[in-house]
């Protein structure tokens, strides 16, 4: 069973003239598993997968697979020069959105063959259905899964909340044991933390020092895509008790926290990565680049002597 504790980074498809582009897309995945981070989220909202098709969305999962692989093997190299243990890929989760239970139990299907740590997996957007349905559609899904299940709570984004009391039930599944935690609500989350079987993960970025010094086990942010090294440090600062030291790179992180979303994410992450030379800087519409003012934030920030 997968451990979901750490910083995990929601990767965004990076587009050249239109198309993705595997190879800055390899690059991140390098980038990510040097920096130690626990894992990657592909194909998450951050991810853009709604303007995916479904060709691009197999042949993006394939590369941060391969590409994961690759980084674990060139560290197993040097890792035999020095007696290191070498370190195993880093664990990838792979997103699944949908509507339509037996769709999303066909996708799954697909899914068992490859080597994931999980599915991250939302409410069903738009259709707004009553908790019982939401109950009946992940325990169908779950069944249907060979790999961990991470609930997905956006309701800014699918139009309806995972109920504490929904949580709950869902968390009796042997296949669900993770929660990313976007709702907002300090007693849930609290809640969720206190009866310890599902591992809390912050989906508010802002939320990330909260959730681990209250007892949660980590965060899925989008903010660490840029210096990945210090969510990674401040995570095991809180970890490890030292929580003076883990307030202080916390505080120092908010201002780039709270500029990658300033705007509609991933628009600002992409233009923060954009700056540092490390993705071109397209989006597949209805996203669209940041403003020129908040760009020249960016820009800035990606200046500054990390």
């Amino acid at each position: 069973m997968s451990d979901f504790s750490g910083i995990w980074i929601p990767l965004i498809t990076p587009f050249v003239d239109g198309a993705v582009d595997h190879a800055a897309l390899r690059a991140l995945v390098r980038r990510y598993a040097d920096a130690g981070v626990a894992g990657l989220v592909a194909l998450g909202t951050t991810g853009e997968p709604a303007t995916l098709d479904a060709a691009e969305q197999d042949a993006v999962l394939a590369t941060i697979l391969d590409a994961a692989q690759a980084a674990a093997a060139g560290k197993a190299t040097g890792a035999a020069a020095t007696g290191i243990a070498p370190r195993r890929p880093l664990p990838i989760v792979a997103g699944v959105s949908g509507n339509d239970t037996a769709a999303m139990r066909a996708r799954i299907a697909e899914l068992n063959r490859l080597p994931l740590a999980g599915l991250l997996i939302a409410a069903p957007y738009y259709t707004r259905p009553a908790q019982r349905g939401i109950v009946a559609h992940f325990e169908a899904l779950a069944d249907a899964s060979a790999h961990p299940l991470v609930l997905y709570d956006i309701p800014q984004r699918t139009g309806v909340r995972l109920e504490l009391d929904t949580v709950l039930t869902l968390a009796a599944h042997p296949r669900i044991v993770a929660i990313k935690d976007c709702a907002g609500s300090l007693d849930t989350t609290l809640a969720l933390i206190r009866d310890g079987r599902l591992q809390v993960l912050a989906g508010n970025d802002l939320e990330l020092f909260n959730t681990v010094c209250a007892g949660g086990s980590g965060a899925i942010a989008a903010s660490a895509h840029w210096r990945p090294e210090r969510f990674v440090a401040l995570h095991r600062a809180l970890v490890e008790g030292r929580l003076e030291e883990g307030r202080r790179q916390f505080h120092a992180l908010v201002p780039q926290i709270q500029l990658a979303f300033a705007e509609p994410n991933p628009a600002p992450v992409k233009a923060l990565l954009a700056a540092g030379g490390w993705v071109r800087n397209e989006l597949r519409l209805p996203m669209t680049r940041v403003s020129d003012a908040l760009a020249e934030r960016l820009a800035a920030l990606s200046e500054e002597v990390a």
